[in-house]
């Protein structure tokens, strides 16, 4: 009897425990990012240029309005990576009048003026409203910066160039690219600004993109 009695009472304490505890916790929502939603698989998968780190690829062009307003968020996604990942660019060429800027942005590059002409070229265009609608005004408006004009000039046709310019128009349609900015992680996830509510948000989902990545590469 004595055992029955320490049975019952041990069910009432489990009982009031239970009611002081307040209602049972309802399971986990699911997860905040969802493919399909906040962002989508390439399909295929495309291959890398920044070895074992995780790439992550801004599909932008200087002609785009939204990428120049983007830029400082970039700035922010590229500064905040981790050491495993690596950002970069390519510009898209949807139109002719888009491909002088996607070969001055690889020129740049070539030359080394990448860094310090980036952002000053988004404000020249979109800010400061300047005609560099061809490589010739482009070449001028990069002379003003401090690179030699014919070599800038010479450098828009190199090899280089030419190669980087066929592989953009190879890579963003395989993407699946439909609009800039863009951005590509690893070759297999995509998403643009409007994936998230706000650019906060959109920053830890490419965080999120980025250790997925990252997780997904160490288990190969």
């Amino acid at each position: 009897m004595f055992k029955q009695l320490s049975i019952a009472m041990a069910g009432l304490l489990t009982a009031a425990s239970a009611i002081a505890a307040g209602p049972v916790v309802a399971p986990a929502s699911p997860m905040k990012w969802q493919e399909n939603k906040n962002y989508f698989l390439v399909e295929p998968p495309q291959p890398t240029a920044s070895g074992s780190k995780v790439e992550v690829v801004e599909i932008f062009s200087y002609a785009c309005v939204h990428c120049a307003h983007f830029q400082p968020i970039a700035d922010k996604i590229k500064k905040d990576l981790p050491s495993y990942a690596q950002y970069s660019y390519m510009p898209a060429i949807f139109n002719p009048q888009w491909e002088p800027f996607a070969r001055a942005f690889y020129t740049a590059q070539s030359l080394g003026v990448l860094d310090k002409t980036h952002q000053a070229l988004f404000d020249a265009i979109h800010t400061e409203k300047k005609p560099l609608g061809d490589i010739d005004s482009l070449a001028a408006w990069y002379a003003d910066h401090g690179v030699d004009r014919a070599k800038f000039t010479s450098a828009s046709t190199s090899f280089e160039v030419e190669s980087k310019i066929a592989r953009s128009l190879s890579m963003v349609p395989k993407y699946g690219i439909d609009g800039t900015p863009s951005i590509i992680i690893d070759g297999k996830f995509r998403l643009s600004r409007s994936s998230a509510g706000n650019d906060e948000e959109l920053m830890e989902l490419v965080s999120y993109l980025v250790d997925k990545a990252h997780r997904e590469k160490a288990l190969k």
